[in-house]
């Protein structure tokens, strides 16, 4: 093989990859915060709705995970303007990702709320509790804890699946890499290059993630490990009490 490879061409469009890489996260976080948003409706409605609200949610969440995910993109970006829908195309990508995103988080929530034991539902109802006060403080919160590592790496998944949108011209960090590749004729280097900056990307969110949650959940394992001692230091107060009841 005498292919030499030539990085100047390639790195002096760095600006350019940099953009494409705001465009690839901008794209990332509204599609996660939109369909965290849908994942939680749906796993709520799932886990608590009535039987038709089940249904639905049970066909969105089968439609959606048996289906590519550039079939959908295509079906918003091409087929909602044939019906009257004219929207560019980064609008279609958020509308898609969230879809996408939202069947699978669905799924990974409805998870964490099934796990939640029966007598803690029970006990909310014996405290008069409404029915969201239970779904909220009782049910979701631990919910998401259990589920937290499984949802972040889906975001993750989503963000690397964020580069199919450049079939639709939107100028994320695959779409620039393209652009780039065709205008300097070096392929190799350019999505060498591009592979290296979502390896980064991905690190980064995995990163972020697990920083946001161990401060979200910090306070909640505090409480659960305090529980722990607490209960450990009562049973070893009971047995040195009935070791002197013996004697």
């Amino acid at each position: 093989m005498n292919y030499q490879f030539e990085w100047g061409p390639v790195l002096s469009q760095l600006d350019r990859f940099a953009e494409g890489a705001g465009m690839t996260l901008a794209l990332s976080f509204g599609s996660i915060a939109l369909g965290t948003l849908v994942g939680t409706a749906g796993a709520i409605v799932a886990t608590y709705g009535g039987q038709w609200g089940r249904r639905g949610v049970g066909m969105y969440v089968e439609a959606i995970r048996n289906t590519p995910f550039l079939v959908q993109l295509f079906i918003i970006f091409f087929g909602l303007p044939t019906v009257g829908l004219q929207i560019d195309a980064v609008t279609a990508a958020v509308i898609a990702m969230t879809i996408n995103l939202g069947a699978y988080s669905t799924e990974i929530i409805r998870s964490g709320l099934q796990a939640i034991h029966r007598t803690q539902i029970e006990a909310a109802a014996a405290l008069a509790m409404t029915r969201w006060q239970m779904i909220r403080h009782v049910a979701l919160v631990p919910a998401f804890e259990k589920v937290y590592p499984a949802l972040a790496s889906q975001f993750t998944l989503m963000m690397l699946t964020s580069s199919v949108v450049s079939t639709i011209s939107v100028e994320e960090l695959t779409a620039v890499a393209s652009q780039i590749d065709s205008q300097t004729f070096r392929t190799f280097e350019s999505y060498i290059l591009v592979m290296g900056i979502y390896v980064l990307l991905a690190l980064v969110l995995r990163f972020s993630f697990f920083t946001l949650g161990s401060f979200v959940f910090k306070r909640r394992r505090v409480v659960a490990r305090n529980k722990r001692l607490s209960s450990k230091l009562a049973r070893v107060a009971a047995g040195t009490r009935n070791a002197g009841a013996v004697k």
